[in-house]
């Protein structure tokens, strides 16, 4: 079963709701992130993809999640301050989610893709066509680098 994103509303650092519909001819790779996990050095990686590919169509979209070890306690801002600092991340980040349990979008929506079920652990990813068809979903585990040839082909459909 496809999965789309395209009607999945989600929350901005200001408070107010942004469409993923409003990405339409984008490819997006959607990412829970935080700050004290033995995967954060990803950041560095999401960073290098986004200016590696943004101008041909890639946006990085980071939702910060503590559902996994309590490794995101902070606030929006000191998490921003963090990736800003730290790693030189500019890419969008988005108000604080849950990726399990009682999830909230946009992973009440991306936890339907195969392999169903809850987000395992930080930095997880899902990949997301120009058409907002979810196409592929990474574990932790996979890092940015290894994503360049599904993006390239995304960008490329």
């Amino acid at each position: 079963m496809a999965i789309s994103v395209s009607a999945v509303s989600v929350t901005t650092p200001d408070g107010s709701s942004k469409s993923l519909g409003d990405y339409a001819g984008k490819v997006l790779l959607i990412v829970n992130v935080a700050s004290r996990c033995g995967f954060t050095k990803q950041y560095a990686g999401l960073q290098a993809l986004n200016e590696a590919y943004a101008a041909k169509g890639l946006a990085v979209l980071g939702f910060p999640c503590n559902d996994f070890g309590a490794q995101e306690p902070g606030t929006l801002d000191e998490i921003k301050s963090f990736c800003s600092t730290t790693y030189g991340a500019d890419f969008e980040l988005f108000e604080k989610v849950h990726a399990k349990g009682g999830t909230t979008e946009p992973y009440t929506t991306l936890n339907q893709m195969d392999p169903a079920g809850d987000v395992e652990w930080n930095f997880e990813k899902f990949l997301v066509g120009k058409d907002g068809t979810v196409i592929a979903r990474f574990k932790s585990g996979v890092t940015p680098e290894d994503l360049k040839s599904a993006i390239e082909a995304a960008l490329a459909a």
